[in-house]
């Protein structure tokens, strides 16, 4: 997809975020508590990632429209650790590059503040396995601290530097 605007979220985009992760959600059999069908801060992300050493990104075509977006946040209870938050996109825009773009972006942040990166997924979001270890992350057994995502059964984790 050419002309994709990479950019942090304002609260305009706070309605279609949520809607991307809620449709994602639906598709992939994620409509349960412990995961962010149930989190409380789903569709405030303009004011949850207004912080510093906390961003959201969103990917936007030319006609000004959400395809996806991705998150880096503090693991509390950690030691330079954050997590890979809330990454979707809609189904249009898989396998188009613009979670490359997404990705890129959100961990050459991360880069600047963490030493890992963590991220919590499903077993049957199968294509994005694939597309996590091949920027490097890698599975853990363990989840590294409470996040409350406690439906997700796989975890990842990333070196940063």
């Amino acid at each position: 997809m050419e002309n994709i605007i990479i950019r942090e979220i304002e609260e305009k985009d706070n309605k279609a975020v949520e809607n991307i992760i809620r449709s994602c959600l639906i598709e992939f059999d994620g409509v349960k508590d412990g995961c962010a069908w149930t989190d409380p801060d789903l569709g405030r992300f303009s004011e949850i990632y207004g912080e510093p050493f906390k961003k959201y990104w969103v990917a936007e075509d030319k006609n000004g429209r959400i395809l996806g977006g991705v998150g880096i946040g503090p693991l509390e209870n950690t030691d330079k650790i954050c997590e890979l938050q809330k990454m979707y996109c809609i189904k249009e825009a898989r396998g188009t590059g613009v979670a490359h773009k997404l990705i890129k972006v959100a961990l050459s942040f991360a880069r600047l503040y963490y030493k890992k990166c963590y991220l919590e997924t499903f077993s049957n979001m199968v294509a994005a396995h694939k597309f996590y270890e091949k920027y490097g992350f890698y599975r853990i057994e363990k989840p590294v601290s409470d996040t409350g995502h406690f439906a997700c059964d796989v975890l990842y984790l990333k070196d940063l530097q």
